[in-house]
Formats: structure tokens, sequence, C-alpha cells
């Protein structure tokens, strides 16, 4: 496995539609072991292919406990959306960045595994949010394009949240 480097805003390959995946080829596994691997470097929740450089729709998610699995999710469509939740959302390729996002409370998911077996994944809070954050990705949608109101930067939210433990302290 190895690092891959993470696309930025402003790189096209991020507002293009990503391909299916045909088969499980030794190339497919090492690209999903190097975005794990790139995704818990880089300390995120998700990752999808076209933010490492490659057109195909792949997504990996970890927003579990500790000693969960990561999801990964091939070919993945969306089958049921429900609720509504509103909060901060970032994304590894707009780095230092964050904004409010209204998306569904609930998602439904189906896909492929890594054996190419069809699943089911549901979500609510974290993970749903992440489902379609990184299911957005495939189709060349970054979340800047739903943040309501402006972005914003990330290092004041964490000066925020450091001053708001040393008041509770």
């Amino acid at each position: 496995m190895a690092l891959r480097t993470i696309r930025i805003m402003g790189d096209d390959i991020l507002t293009k539609k990503c391909r299916e995946v045909t088969e499980m080829k030794p190339r497919i596994k090492e690209l999903i072991g190097d975005m794990l691997e790139t995704m818990y470097h880089a300390e995120g929740v998700g990752l999808a292919a076209p933010q490492v450089g490659v057109l195909k729709q792949i997504v990996v998610i970890d927003a579990s406990e500790e000693g969960d699995q990561p999801i990964i999710l091939i070919n993945p469509q969306i089958l049921e959306l429900s609720g509504e939740q509103t909060g901060r959302e970032g994304c590894l390729s707009v780095p230092n960045k964050a904004g409010i996002v209204t998306r569904a409370n609930y998602v439904k998911v189906k896909a492929l595994n890594e054996e190419m077996e069809e699943i089911i994944v549901e979500g609510e809070g974290l993970l749903a949010r992440a489902l379609q954050h990184e299911i957005d990705h495939l189709s060349g949608v970054l979340y800047v394009s739903k943040v309501e109101g402006d972005l914003i930067d990330a290092s004041l939210l964490q000066e925020e949240a450091g001053e708001e433990r040393e008041a509770q302290a």
C-alpha cells in the first residue's frame, strides 16, 4: 500500500463523472488499499477514487467507532433518503475549510464489495452524511456547491472548540 496525493479543488478530475468498475483486478484491490491508507493518514472519514486521481466508482468510508471495519463501496447507488440534518462538513479536497450543508439523515445504498458481491449499507447521522458526500464525488460534485452561506476557515473552528473546552474546564 502507498499514500496517494489527494487532489485539491480546482483540479478538473474532481468535476468529472466516474466509470463503473466491471471486475476486480489486482490494480483495483491495490487502489482500495491505497485509498484507505491515504484516508487514515489525512484523518478523513471518507475518500472517493477521483480524489486520488482515478475516475472509478469506488468509495471508502470509516465513520465508525474504533475497531469496526471500514466500508468499501464499488459502483454505489443511493436507493433511499429520508429525514434531514444540517451540520458542518469538510472535505480532504478542500483543505482547511468547512461549511454548513443540509443532507438526508438516513440513507440506504446498494453497491458491490471487494468481492464484487452486492451489499446494502444503511446509515444515519455522520455515516449518512459521509455516504452522500462521497457518492457525490463520483458524479463530479463537491460539497462546496451545497454549502449554505460561506465556507469557514477550519482553523478558526478549532480555536473556537479549544476556547469552549477551556470555558468548560
